[in-house]
């Protein structure tokens, strides 16, 4: 019922209040799975990016935001899952596992999965160099990758603010990208980058960021 009432109701109110320029959408394969690998601009992208696709979305979700007690911690789990978040386990050393492990659970039946392969929201804009676990869950599902780029949602929702703002949002998806030519070749590291390089070139070609081939980092983080 409440999945019913966010597509139904909350989303289109959504898009009407906020009105997202969309292009491509169509390009989204409206049977089996997907992958749609997105750059990360602000903290609102995993709402934004929803309600401007034509299929539900599914993303990772911290796993304590489903286990707290309480009126308020039971409605907050149900809407997130309402929303298509899926809990894992963060913060340890088989953190990385588990959450390929919750995606392919997604892709496995033929939905379609929302990931950011820079791993964080960029603070300085540019679009950074992906970890290959996007290239890892394109090669064990075979789901095909459909590159978004989103801008303007780093004025939407600013660092720091909370409550999202009226501004123009952006979003582009492009060409479904087919990694078939390398089945059987998931294990390879070689093969992972290659397959997340191209899928972070396609990202790039639809944002027109600046490139810069090295992981983002937080401030604070060991570089």
């Amino acid at each position: 019922m409440l999945h019913l009432l966010i597509r139904l109701v909350l989303a289109p109110l959504a898009r009407f209040v906020y009105r997202p320029e969309v292009h491509g959408a169509e390009k989204v394969p409206r049977t089996g799975p997907v992958i749609l690998a997105a750059n990360h601009r602000a903290a609102v992208d995993t709402f934004v990016i929803p309600i401007a696709t034509p299929r539900p979305v599914s993303f990772l979700g911290k796993a304590e935001y489903f286990t707290g007690r309480g009126l308020k911690a039971r409605f907050v789990a149900a809407f997130l899952s309402a929303l298509g978040y899926v809990p894992v386990e963060r913060g340890n050393a088989m953190a990385g596992l588990a959450a390929l492990e919750a995606a392919r659970k997604v892709l496995d039946k033929g939905g379609v999965f929302g990931i950011y392969p820079e791993g964080t929201r960029s603070l300085d804009g540019r679009l950074h160099r992906g970890h290959t676990g996007v290239g890892a869950l394109a090669l064990a599902t075979g789901a095909k990758v459909v590159p978004v780029a989103l801008t303007g949602t780093e004025k939407m929702l600013p660092i720091g603010k909370k409550v999202p703002r009226l501004a123009k949002v952006t979003v582009r998806f492009g060409d479904p990208l087919d990694f078939s030519r390398y089945d059987g070749l998931e294990s390879s590291p070689a093969i992972r980058r290659a397959v997340t390089d191209e899928i972070m070139y396609a990202i790039l070609e639809l944002s027109e960021q600046e490139y810069v081939d090295k992981y983002h980092k937080r401030p604070g983080e060991a570089a």
